[in-house]
């Protein structure tokens, strides 16, 4: 519905967001290095690194020449894993525009720790609600609705450029914006199949929430919620 493209949110604590920018450049990276645009050595990568419900269940089991890292690892490596330009495109554009603003309120190691645990959190809500599930979730989805529902949390009063149904420009602000990217998180899990329960509904909003909820605690003294500081 809506594409965000810029954010009028200038840094307020760091002169620059390294863990971000890292982050975003690891992600292509792992692109790259796991098949690119070759969807047969994607898919053998997302055996191998992504996260398979029913193998971390102990439901299932792969076959050994898929085992590259214990099944536990599994719940960050899936993160760094994109089936297509598309995906990987879409989810660092969230990142690039977002990520900023909660390293800038969080601190550069506690917005790296804040971003892992949302991968590894989303991911494990999304086992829960598939538990025997043998389709592999890859993706930085579930990190980057964490950083959604941080955000919102923090700058709901910004002001977001964005694309309306991919081609009106608009000015919004945040909470309309993710507010809507929200609803229709949850309007297509409740309308999703189980033929369609592979893609990750779950892990985006089970990520928005812990997002949401853990932006409070790790942020830094005096940073305020929900714009309080901004002008009326």
């Amino acid at each position: 519905m809506f594409l965000p493209l810029h954010d009028a949110n200038p840094l307020g604590y760091i002169r620059r967001p390294y863990v971000n920018w890292s982050i975003i450049a690891i992600t292509a990276a792992c692109f790259v290095l796991t098949g690119g645009l070759d969807s047969a050595r994607v898919e053998m990568a997302a055996l191998s690194l992504g996260l398979i419900p029913s193998v971390v269940n102990d439901i299932a089991e792969l076959p050994p020449s898929f085992v590259l890292i214990p099944e536990e690892l599994s719940f960050i490596t899936y993160a760094f894993l994109h089936g297509n330009l598309i995906h990987l495109g879409g989810n660092m554009l969230f990142l690039w525009i977002f990520g900023d603003n909660i390293e800038d309120a969080l601190g550069h190691l506690r917005y790296l720790a804040f971003y892992l645990f949302g991968a590894a959190g989303s991911g494990y809500i999304y086992t829960l609600a598939n538990p025997a599930s043998e389709a592999p979730l890859i993706g930085a989805s579930g990190a980057v609705a964490a950083i959604v529902g941080g955000y919102l949390i923090l700058h709901p009063k910004v002001k977001l450029w964005v694309l309306a149904f991919g081609r009106i420009p608009l000015r919004l602000p945040a909470f309309i914006v993710l507010g809507a990217w929200l609803v229709f998180q949850i309007a297509n899990l409740a309308m999703s199949t189980p033929e369609s329960s592979n893609i990750g509904w779950w892990a985006h909003i089970g990520g928005f929430a812990l997002g949401a909820a853990l932006v409070v605690p790790l942020r830094r003294r005096g940073v305020p919620l929900f714009d309080r500081d901004l002008p009326r």
